[in-house]
């Protein structure tokens, strides 16, 4: 299959840049994945969709400040780095800029020199090994000096840190929001709740490579960034009683689906897991646990797209998305929303 069949036009001022002061108030498409229909709403109306005995499935993971604005060390050219996956306690795989000048043994200062830092490496795909050092707690430092890392598509500066992060974030680690979670709110989670929905929540800390457009012609050349997730015992237990008793797991986001299909077995139940996942769902994938998916609206020939398409079809997909774009919709991170069942 071709990357250039996940392509669809999309308008620059579709583009959502801005989250809306209400999460829930955002716009929902809701897509019947086997008849393609559509019916238009609102996330808060997503109640209408859940039955008794569902699993919701959320991811916890918290994105850090991982976005570290400095020059070289005395003062020198600036530079940028964004911590991507922490390799030691004082070591982080990073992306950075200027990338030329950057290389092994490149020393660069943040803060005014209250943390720094040395390139140890370069890696095969062209990010860099970096060592940092600094006194006191690295988490509290990059709480001070960092910035969070929003996507490039998005030009406005956020003026409220926490509406990158969802309200139940808990373990940091993520370079970039599961999304899709942005739109819920405690009050709705509650009545979620009350109508005797359990909600599983797992972590997957997302990195950069979920987003990136694939460059490979043939999906099948594509290679997946790794992504450390983790289910709980308890929460794999709810997801398991949940499709013993003929409920539905509802996925939260593509990293919710990415984490229990990467765990799951042949029959479909999920075991206790952590670890890396590299697993990359495209059409012909056959879902082995997941039954519903709640999820943003994702860039063209991007792996999200890929997966929604796997899930729902792709035709149904492109269709939808065209159907989004007539009516205005809001697209990517602080973009409405979309349930698939």
């Amino acid at each position: 299959m071709d990357t250039k069949d996940f392509y669809f036009e999309l308008p620059k001022e579709l583009v959502a840049q801005d989250p809306l002061e209400d999460r829930a108030s955002s716009r929902l498409l809701v897509m019947d994945r086997r008849s393609g229909r559509l019916t238009h709403r609102h996330f808060y109306e997503i109640t209408d969709y859940f039955r008794p005995g569902d699993c919701l499935v959320l991811n916890d993971t918290k994105v850090i400040p991982a976005r570290l604005l400095g020059c070289r060390e005395g003062g020198g050219a600036k530079v940028e780095l964004l911590l991507l996956k922490r390799e030691t306690k004082d070591e982080w795989e990073c992306l950075v800029r200027p990338g030329k000048k950057l290389r092994e043994g490149a020393r660069v200062e943040f803060g005014g020199g209250i943390l720094r830092a040395e390139i140890l490496r370069t890696a095969e795909d062209g990010s860099r090994v970096v060592r940092f050092f600094y006194e006191g707690i690295f988490e509290e430092v990059l709480d001070r000096l960092g910035e969070m890392p929003l996507p490039p598509y998005i030009t406005h500066k956020l003026q409220d840190r926490s509406r990158y992060n969802t309200v139940y974030a808990k373990h940091d680690g993520s370079a970039a929001a599961p999304t899709a979670g942005l739109h819920w709110t405690k009050p709705l989670l509650e009545r979620v709740e009350e109508m005797g929905v359990e909600i599983a929540r797992l972590t997957l800390h997302v990195g950069l490579g979920t987003f990136r457009p694939v460059k490979a012609e043939r999906l099948e050349e594509h290679h997946m960034h790794s992504e450390y997730y983790r289910i709980p015992k308890s929460e794999a237990e709810k997801m398991n009683r949940c499709k013993s008793k003929g409920g539905r797991l509802i996925c939260t986001g593509t990293t919710s689906c990415r984490s229990i299909e990467s765990a799951a077995e042949e029959d479909g139940r999920i075991p206790a897991r952590s670890g890396w996942t590299d697993i990359f769902i495209y059409p012909g994938y056959r879902f082995r646990a997941m039954d519903g998916l709640i999820t943003n609206f994702h860039l063209p020939e991007s792996t999200l797209v890929m997966l929604v398409s796997a899930f729902a079809g792709r035709e149904h997909i492109l269709k939808a998305y065209a159907e989004a774009v007539r009516e205005r919709y809001r697209f990517f991170s602080f973009g409405d929303a979309m349930l698939i069942l």
